[in-house]
């Protein structure tokens, strides 16, 4: 097995990743969200693994909550989704 060199894509996303990516489309800046549409917190693990492979990036620290990670599309997430940057 290759390993994907800086700035590849090491795998295909998962359905919950490209939900939270997809989201992300619909918020200035393209802010990715804390809360699914029923109202509960995204996985803390699809959230790193998102920023792993490059399609996240953390965005500011949130003073109120620091435990949540608020993040935003990077040119490689939308590329993913195969939007225009």
């Amino acid at each position: 097995m290759t390993q994907a060199l800086p700035g590849e894509q090491a795998h295909k996303p998962t359905m919950a990743q490209l939900r939270y990516l997809h989201r992300g489309l619909r918020q200035p800046g393209g802010k990715l969200p804390l809360f699914d549409e029923h109202g509960q917190q995204i996985s803390p693990q699809t959230i790193q693994s998102c920023i792993r492979a490059g399609w996240a990036e953390p965005w500011f620290e949130n003073p109120i909550k620091p435990e949540w990670l608020v993040c935003k599309l990077t040119p490689a997430g939308r590329a993913l989704l195969d939007i225009p940057v």
